[in-house]
């Protein structure tokens, strides 16, 4: 499974496209602002960061300088109103890989995080480990017993 970010302040597109995340199989964590995008990075391994340039505080381009200086190796679609050639061109300059504009079409969403997915760096990630009905999700971590979830800490995830 793959974990992705959604940085978003639009409740109503936060709904739609977390809804078709996960309908799609993702694993889908939600920040409104710069700020909580940051933290939570710092925080947890993202297979893809789909990020807003328009938000409150730190904007979503200062989000991909910030991550580039902390030399984070994130995949990062940018996903934005801003849709001139200019803007396109210093959200790429600026650290994303893709740059799609709103209004846009859910299946090419899916279509560009694929691509980006199959080339980027969780491209060659711990596949989840199985064992009978265990399943444990590196990337996500998160277990699983016949198909229930077990609740596990960060520090009880980490114990050898």
């Amino acid at each position: 499974m793959s974990r992705i970010l959604l940085v978003e302040d639009d409740a109503r597109i936060v709904g739609f496209i977390k809804r078709g995340l996960q309908a799609e199989g993702y694993v889908v964590d939600l920040a409104g602002n710069g700020e909580d995008a940051l933290a939570m990075v710092r925080e947890t391994p993202y297979s893809l960061i789909i990020l807003d340039r328009v938000l409150p505080g730190i904007d979503g381009l200062e989000v991909c300088r910030a991550l580039q200086r902390e030399r984070h190796e994130n995949l990062v679609l940018m996903l934005t109103a801003k849709d001139s050639l200019q803007d396109k061109i210093e959200g790429l300059k600026g650290g994303a890989d893709d740059y799609l504009t709103k209004p846009f079409a859910f299946d090419e969403l899916i279509a560009r995080m694929e691509a980006l997915l199959r080339r980027g760096p969780g491209a060659a990630a711990v596949p989840e480990l199985r064992v009978g009905d265990l399943v444990l999700d590196p990337l996500s971590k998160k277990v699983w017993r016949g198909g229930r979830e077990i609740g596990l800490t960060a520090k009880e995830f980490r114990l050898p």
